[in-house]
């Protein structure tokens, strides 16, 4: 594959960790052991006759609610996503995982145990190259009002959003961006834990479920906050939202290469992006999952994902949801360029909702000295083209642009406020009115400060190559 690639990495030494299990209350430890190359992550169930085996892989994923099972034959391991969050951030790709339970300790609800065990052993380089998926084009799985989109970026890393919104809930919405990498997951994702609305918490207890947990063992949050416990960030749940996304999608067995952008999405949607990219991207699965009910399921909405309130907007993001595509990524996503690319950045983007992105405009921009060279302003028509090219990024999730485009056919109730002049900063917002399968209809509006300068309203019809308009 193109681009930088890395060696295969194991742990020197056994090492574990013990706790409780949410879900059945059961004593279980866990024991990570070194392994071969190439033999990814397997979880032995030790406590078993013959000590059935499970590959980490998502062909052995089993619908589930709130958590990540993966099984094959007899061997089932449930809430696999922290301890496989652990091994994916810290890069540790071979490693034995054996468990004398049907499901991993809860602990805190967080990485932080598994993180915190795995560092006492040293992690050493293998022989073998890892495996990389290149995101090379934009690949997308929907539900409800929960999104999960996968683009190209100009760079290795992985980079990883999260747009999460609970409505009118002492959780409210809140937003985090990060290029995942060994540190960052260790110091800023790691400790961030598992959390539930009072009543959701109720309710699993009614049904059996996590009877030996308490708010001090993860966050229950009731009417003014966390109950008997203090958060470890302000925008915690975010942060353990984007930690659940890193486990389930390592499940790929393969480094990621590109910008995963999520909105409300759970256990179950994180799956069904990893099977659309090994399906779309990555060459397709090598085992059948013995479970059909898994294909059913690929859609389904999990339980785990946010309640669909109206989104709260104008709610302030936190300080982390900056950059989602930068201009490699927009590169490849428009087919424009000089000088006719008017977008420079994204910051926010809510795939087929909602996107925020910025054009700096510079004395140097060519329609300056011809619009007017006593007086530059950017030509109005220009300030509609940079909204419509935002909303091109924000719908190229629905487009494959090898068979397809998206052609704007309608302009309606524009209006034009203010002079655009060299030195300002654009903000361009665009919103999703309504739309089809065949068509959407937008509304934007471009800002400089806190005024509006432009707006207006766009159709797009969807077309595939080769049509005329």
């Amino acid at each position: 594959m193109a681009g930088m690639t890395r060696r295969e990495r194991t742990i020197d030494r056994v090492v574990a960790v013990k706790g409780v299990g949410f879900l059945t209350g059961s004593d279980v430890e866990v024991r990570f052991r070194p392994a071969d190359p190439g033999s990814g992550v397997r979880f032995v169930r030790v406590d078993l006759p013959d000590r059935p085996a499970v590959a980490a892989r998502i062909e052995f994923v089993e619908p589930r609610d709130r958590r990540t099972t993966i099984r094959r034959g007899e061997a089932i391991v449930e809430m696999v996503e922290h301890v496989m969050a652990a091994l994916s951030g810290l890069r540790i790709d071979n490693c034995t995982v054996e468990i004398d339970a049907a499901e991993t300790p809860g602990c805190d609800g967080s990485s932080k145990a598994f993180v915190d065990a795995l560092s006492l052993a040293t992690i050493v380089e293998q022989a073998k190259v890892r495996d990389r998926l290149v995101i090379d084009r934009p690949v997308a799985v929907q539900e409800g009002a929960a999104t999960l989109s996968a683009y190209p970026s100009a760079g290795d890393a992985f980079v990883a959003a999260y747009h999460l919104d609970y409505g009118a809930t002492p959780i409210g919405r809140q937003s985090y961006w990060a290029e995942i990498n060994p540190h960052v997951f260790r110091s800023e994702l790691a400790p961030s834990r598992t959390f539930l609305l009072e009543h959701e918490a109720a309710a699993l207890k009614q049904m059996g479920i996590g009877l030996r947990t308490t708010p001090r063992d993860l966050l229950v949050f009731g009417a003014d906050g966390p109950i008997d416990n203090e958060l470890r960030y302000p925008d915690e749940c975010v942060r353990h939202k984007l930690l659940d996304l890193i486990g389930d999608l390592s499940l790929l067995g393969k480094d990621i290469a590109g910008h995963v952008v999520a909105f409300r999405s759970g256990h179950k949607l994180n799956a069904a992006l990893a099977r659309a990219l090994e399906r779309e991207i990555g060459g397709g699965s090598t085992e059948t999952h013995p479970n059909p009910a898994r294909e059913t399921a690929e859609t389904t909405a999990s339980m785990c994902a946010q309640p669909a309130p109206p989104v709260a907007r104008g709610a302030e993001p936190s300080r982390h949801a900056s950059t989602t595509l930068d201009i490699g990524a927009i590169l490849k996503l428009l087919p424009h360029r000089f000088p006719f690319l008017l977008v420079d950045r994204v910051l926010e983007l809510e795939p087929d909702r909602r996107i925020v992105a910025i054009k700096n405009v510079s004395y140097n921009e060519p329609f300056f000295p011809g619009h007017w060279p006593d007086r530059p302003i950017m030509p109005g028509v220009l300030l509609v083209e940079a909204l419509a090219q935002a909303a091109g990024i924000m719908l190229s999730s629905r487009i494959d642009t090898k068979r397809g485009t998206a052609l704007m056919v309608g302009i309606n109730h524009v209006r034009i406020r203010r002079p655009v002049v060299p030195g300002d900063q654009l903000a361009l917002e665009v919103n999703v009115i309504k739309g089809d399968a065949r068509s959407v209809y937008v509304q934007g509006a471009a800002r400089v400060g806190a005024k509006v300068v432009a707006e207006a309203k766009i159709r797009f019809m969807y077309l595939d190559r080769g049509v005329a308009a």
